[in-house]
């Protein structure tokens, strides 16, 4: 079995899910958008996004645990994680400006400072490194338990904090620029669901990173098939829960939206990103991946090339 190729080919299950959903908003005209297989189909790019992000947060924890295992130091770790992030950042913001310049004279100014995907990316990426300095003293098998649970932590902080900060404690003394990195309102005086806000979407970072800590525990190690089918048990059990809470008629929110900014919801997706984690890995162990070249895998391995390009196939002039 190839080492963590499994995370790749999830990767590019993500971009073959946003082909999907955003050459079929792009390309269909207004009559086929009323379909109830178009309505199906978008149910798919509900994917991506916590996809991208959370194997965000599994690969900053397998390149911290590589670069630990060199000897290097903590603070050197943290620094070159947040390094990456501050580029990827940067790719998103020279993004927002191509897709400016190529606009005009359409596109209002207002879109360089849209909060979009690979904005929330670098960002979390610089909040995991963060998080890493913080939780990196002592013993690797101390420091990897810290790391986990500060990140399962900093997660569920986020994932609580989200419904408040999109609506009775939104920030409203910020400028709208800075608002939209907490909570996507942009322009509308109104947090926009189809944005990329720290709260919540930071929160799937940190769970990516537990996730790819927990991948170097002496028990996942060591039985690496059951490891990954308590996973997919963990995700479902996850998404269970969330139905659970959900119709348990307990409110703990002014203003409650399941399906945008319920920690419930939050769960739940998680569920799904831990069930499709176990089932790459089973396909990899077990399945046809072994037979040699995949494409979908190979998308994965260039997921930003290919990101940036079909966006300019798909919604360019």
């Amino acid at each position: 079995m190839k080492r963590l190729a499994y995370v790749d080919w999830m990767r590019g299950l993500a971009c073959v899910l946003m082909f999907e959903t955003h050459c079929y908003d792009s390309w269909l005209n207004a009559d086929a958008k009323k379909s109830d297989g178009f309505r199906y189909s978008q149910m798919g790019g509900t994917l991506p996004a916590p996809l991208f992000i959370i194997l965000a947060g599994v690969a900053v924890a397998l390149v911290t645990e590589k670069l630990r295992g060199k000897g290097v130091e903590r603070g050197a770790i943290a620094k070159q994680v947040m390094w990456r992030g501050t580029e990827v950042f940067g790719l998103g913001i020279l993004f927002r400006v191509q897709e400016f310049v190529l606009g005009i004279p359409i596109s209002p100014w207002t879109d360089l400072l849209r909060v979009d995907v690979l904005n929330i990316l670098g960002i979390s990426m610089i909040l995991l490194g963060m998080l890493y300095w913080l939780s990196g003293l002592g013993a690797a098998a101390a420091r990897r338990t810290r790391s986990l649970v500060l990140a399962v932590g900093a997660a569920a902080a986020v994932a609580i904090l989200t419904p408040a900060l999109w609506t009775t404690w939104r920030p409203r003394f910020l400028p709208w620029a800075i608002e939209s990195y907490v909570n996507g309102v942009h322009i509308f005086d109104k947090p926009q669901v189809w944005l990329f806000p720290i709260f919540p979407w930071a929160a799937f970072a940190f769970v990516g990173l537990a996730v790819g800590f927990w991948l170097f525990t002496e028990f996942a190690k060591r039985h690496e098939g059951w490891n990954f089918f308590l996973i997919g048990v963990a995700g479902l059990a996850a998404i269970g829960l969330s139905m659970i809470l959900d119709g348990s008629g307990v409110k703990l929110y002014g203003a409650y939206d399941y399906w945008h900014t319920s920690p419930n919801f939050f769960l739940a997706r998680c569920g799904v990103m831990l069930v499709i984690l176990s089932l790459a890995y089973a396909w990899y162990r077990w399945g046809l991946a072994q037979l040699g070249f995949s494409p979908v895998e190979q998308l994965g391995r260039t997921s930003l090339l290919v990101y940036w390009v079909h966006i300019e196939f798909v919604y360019g002039r």
